[in-house]
């Protein structure tokens, strides 16, 4: 079953880019096929919500980052097996009647496109079965160790097929004759299709594993532990956002006693990336990825929500508070089906004034935080609710990102600090900014 999540959390933590910028995926898309790019897409679009699933992933991809193994093939013979698998039309097989003088004449003069186009697959195929005799050998060798690990190993059982074997031998130092090509297409394009379709996905599948190994090795990401939902918890330490060149790290734990982390800064301080960098590491978690940190333990989640940049739906006339109120009504129908959640708000009310705020976001902050099955980050620039609701609710972790003062100019330092925050430096940079100074200006 795979995680539930929607368009605006995908947006949020920038999973696929947007406005020209490369997002997660970008950064672990170095695939070597396009049959693997197709389905690393495919695992962003559905991160996992199996406990044994992903942590068999994430023991797959440890192991391969452990020793590196080679991608042993052409891309071009995958090219070359797609599109020949593609044609099933029966008017296009091979038979031995059509290997005649007029063919041979014809493929001399004009060329038989039809007939290399197949001549081609099959001898891709070919050198792909031929190489995974020894490829499938080094992943189970460095799988063995590996629970759950079944999901590469099936080759060796697809290796195994009796009508295989002679292709396993077949020598490609010289083009193969017209009637061993017929025979070998009415074997890989027609009676063994779809288990010759199986084969490839599982190289893709190990063409995905091992990027994302080396992804990991060069960034020295940590390979999370998965653990029973029940538990309510996570740790994750020197965690960051994976986009930044010189990123300040956080670490942060989260138990069934304080399973809502209420986040407070001034403007500037860092709390918008801080809870993308959390809900980045949760969603790749959730895959059985490597994660931008250096350790990672974390109870699976049905569902992570996020709500960081809502945009006004100009299309219904609403109002950015009313975005907020509608989205919040959204994440609280998820809420009511009981699912364990993962759920981010950041900056709650900003789009309507201080006092509806401020009761605003103690009343919903109450509310979520009897919901004890269920994890929510929020953050909020009305500190005056944190007081209130250390009154009103015992599972609240309070934490904020400091501000240092030098002389007049603010500095921020990006590590999460337990409490609630006092700092409000809005005068103060407009100040800086000499905007006061320019509106007052009289005109020259």
């Amino acid at each position: 079953m795979s995680l539930m999540t929607d368009k605006q959390t995908l947006s949020d933590l920038n999973i696929f880019g947007k406005q020209g910028a490369d997002g997660i995926y970008a950064i672990f898309n170095n695939t070597y096929t396009r049959g693997g790019a197709e389905l690393l897409e495919e695992m962003f679009r559905n991160p996992l919500s199996d406990k044994d699933a992903i942590n068999a992933r994430s023991g797959v991809i440890r192991a391969f980052a452990a020793t590196e193994l080679p991608f042993p093939y052409q891309v071009a013979w995958f090219d070359a097996a797609e599109q020949y698998l593609d044609n099933t039309d029966e008017r296009s097989r091979l038979n031995d009647q059509q290997d005649n003088l007029g063919r041979k004449l014809n493929q001399l003069i004009a060329g038989d496109n039809a007939y290399k186009g197949i001549e081609r697959g099959v001898e891709s195929l070919i050198r792909i079965l031929q190489t995974t005799v020894s490829f499938a050998a080094a992943i189970r060798e460095r799988l063995q160790q590996v629970p759950h690990n079944r999901e590469l190993t099936m080759a060796d059982a697809l290796l195994q097929m009796e009508e295989l074997q002679l292709m396993l031998q077949e020598s490609l130092k010289h083009k193969l004759p017209f009637a061993r090509v017929a025979e070998y297409d009415k074997i890989l394009r027609f009676r063994q299709r779809e288990a010759i379709k199986q084969l490839l996905q599982q190289l893709y599948l190990a063409d995905v594993y091992l990027s994302v190994a080396k992804i990991a090795v060069a960034n020295n990401f940590a390979f999370p532990v998965a653990l029973d939902k029940t538990l309510q918890q996570v740790t994750l330490e020197d965690f960051y956002h994976p986009a930044l060149k010189s990123p300040v790290v956080n670490s942060i734990s989260i138990s069934l006693s304080n399973n809502v982390v209420f986040l407070t800064g001034a403007n500037m301080a860092g709390k918008s990336t801080f809870m993308k960098a959390l809900g980045i590491a949760m969603f790749l978690g959730q895959m059985g990825f490597p994660v931008p940190a250096s350790k990672m333990e974390f109870s699976v989640r049905d569902g992570i929500f996020t709500t960081i940049n809502l945009p006004d739906n100009l299309t219904m006339g609403a109002s950015h508070f009313y975005a907020e109120v509608l989205r919040i009504k959204q994440i609280a129908r998820e809420l009511s089906r009981d699912k364990y959640l993962f759920v981010i708000f950041d900056e709650l009310f900003r789009g309507t004034n201080v006092k509806d705020a401020f009761e605003a976001t103690v009343a919903v902050t109450s509310a979520i935080a009897r919901r004890k099955n269920c994890m929510f980050v929020v953050s909020t620039h009305i500190i005056e609710a944190g007081d209130v609701l250390k009154e009103k609710c015992s599972n609240i972790n309070f934490v904020y990102l400091p501000t240092l003062m030098e002389g007049n100019r603010p500095v921020y330092t990006h590590k999460l600090t337990p409490g609630i925050t006092a700092d409000r430096h809005g005068m103060l940079i407009i100040q800086n900014e000499g905007i006061l100074d320019i509106l007052n200006r009289k005109k020259q």
